[in-house]
């Protein structure tokens, strides 16, 4: 095996995050092991750190660096690379667009041609269409959290909520969360003295950060539960409940919202939203009678909608 092939292959097997004694290494390339350690020591040269550890558990295993040494990747991975990097070149995040870019004009050089084909033939295919006015947030604010959740320091900022009123937070941060084109931040309001989770887009930091703090148990015992829960609801300006004159089972997986039989005739409806139009174009949808709980907007609103119907149904 020619050596710079052989040190690729070494490379490889280095990069399955385990330890290698230099007796199995030199079986896996066919050398020696006084072959094994040049070898290592040239990659240590190309800028590659690997560890090595004396005594019957010890072994080779690649490290972290200072610098970001050439990377090899698999077919799978290098198209799974590029792909990610054609996400992050089409926005969400503030900053992103244009090192993403470049790197993946790197990766795209460098590809081989069938795993270009394949490449390219996955961009013809698909058709990318961000949701309308999507926010993006800026990778600093990003950085800036994470960083604070590693070292657990209390987070300061201004955070603008949902009716537009601006409040001033300090939060113990616990985890970001990517839900659709959003990100979120859960954390522990201090001054709530609860969980709490917020849009990063709306948040405007304050240095430095406030104290340490000791990490707590996740809410619902998981992150991933806990938005759930509160996605559905919390987050949203608008709660509304609505009775419905027919019984549950008929709406079935046909409403983005907690369907409760209140009889066999009847069952209640509760939705949060950011729209009443959006209630309003869900209950026409179903085609039955209804009955409107709360809010008392909502029945204002439709009361408009009612009056603006009639008006326009009426002749000439």
């Amino acid at each position: 095996m020619e050596t710079s092939a052989r040190l690729l292959r070494l490379l490889s097997l280095l990069q399955m995050h385990r330890d290698w004694s230099g007796t199995e290494l030199a079986g896996r390339l066919g050398v020696t092991t006084r072959t094994v350690r040049r070898d290592v020591d040239r990659l240590r040269e190309l800028g590659y750190p690997v560890h090595a550890a004396m005594g019957a558990a010890g072994g080779y295993r690649l490290g972290a660096g200072a610098a970001l040494p050439p990377l090899l990747l698999d077919d799978d991975e290098a198209v799974a690379v590029a792909v990610g990097l054609q996400g992050g070149a089409s926005g969400g995040v503030a900053g992103i667009e244009e090192p993403a870019l470049r790197a993946l004009n790197k990766v795209e050089q460098v590809l081989p041609s069938r795993l270009r084909h394949r490449l390219n033939a996955l961009s013809r295919a698909t058709v990318a269409i961000p949701p309308r006015d999507a926010p993006t947030v800026d990778a600093a604010i990003l950085t800036a959290v994470s960083t604070a959740i590693r070292a657990a320091e209390t987070l300061r900022f201004d955070y603008v909520r949902h009716d537009g009123k601006p409040t001033r937070r300090n939060v113990e941060p616990h985890k970001l969360v990517t839900w659709g084109r959003r990100w979120y931040l859960v954390g522990w309001d201090t001054e709530r003295a609860g969980w709490r989770t917020f849009r990063a887009d709306r948040m405007t930091l304050h240095t430095p950060n406030g104290p340490h703090f000791a990490h707590r148990e996740p809410p619902d015992g998981d992150v991933t539960a806990y938005m759930r829960r509160t996605m559905g609801r919390d987050m949203w300006p608008y709660h509304c409940r609505v009775i419905l004159h027919a019984p549950a089972e008929r709406f079935a997986g046909r409403i983005d919202g907690t369907v409760t039989p209140i009889d066999e005739h009847r069952c209640r409806v509760e939705m949060a939203t950011d729209s009443f139009d959006l209630v309003v174009f869900v209950i026409g949808m179903l085609d039955v009678g209804f009955e409107v709980e709360s809010p008392p907007e909502l029945k204002a609103h439709l009361r408009k909608l009612a009056g603006r119907f009639a008006a326009a149904g009426t002749e000439g």
